[in-house]
């Protein structure tokens, strides 16, 4: 039941997330849902700390494209905490830096968030898939980055 609600939890986060005309209602459930989709991966029987990281992968995206740098920011830090504590790799590991360049961007502080937008570009070589890596690259170069990447000459 906890795996299956955490996916229906994380569906609904993206979906939310792709909606041009959420409402202020829509923002909070959002956050709620990707709270609430980490949780139940925490309970789950087939739980692994990856599922931890991406849940915090998620709640950190949902609060940069909100843009609350400082929630984003510490989801972000937890995310990268438990990549490195797992020696998380390939997918993951270019999305932690991508997730820490998005909650820099939402915060505003340009040159942290160009080293790890860089980190997370140059770490795109690892990812083994095709698919992933179409994948991250359209996260990547998704908005919004406020104004920081367009100032920079990046995106």
């Amino acid at each position: 039941m906890h795996q299956s609600s955490a996916i229906n939890l994380n569906q609904e986060t993206w979906a939310l997330l792709e909606r041009k005309d959420r409402t202020d209602s829509d923002n909070q459930r959002m956050i709620t849902f990707a709270k609430d989709s980490l949780y139940h991966w925490q309970k789950s029987s087939n739980y692994k700390p990856v599922n931890h990281q991406r849940g915090e992968w998620l709640i950190s995206h949902v609060y940069a494209v909100l843009n609350h740098g400082k929630e984003a920011l510490s989801h972000a830090e937890i995310c990268m905490d438990i990549t490195m504590n797992e020696s998380l790799k390939d997918f993951d590991l270019a999305y932690a830096y991508e997730c820490m360049a998005r909650a820099y961007a939402a915060l505003g502080f340009p040159q942290k968030m160009n080293k790890c937008y860089s980190n997370a570009k140059a770490n795109w070589k690892t990812i083994k898939k095709i698919e992933d890596k179409k994948l991250f690259f359209s996260d990547l170069y998704s908005e919004p980055w406020y104004d920081g990447k367009k100032n920079q000459g990046i995106i």
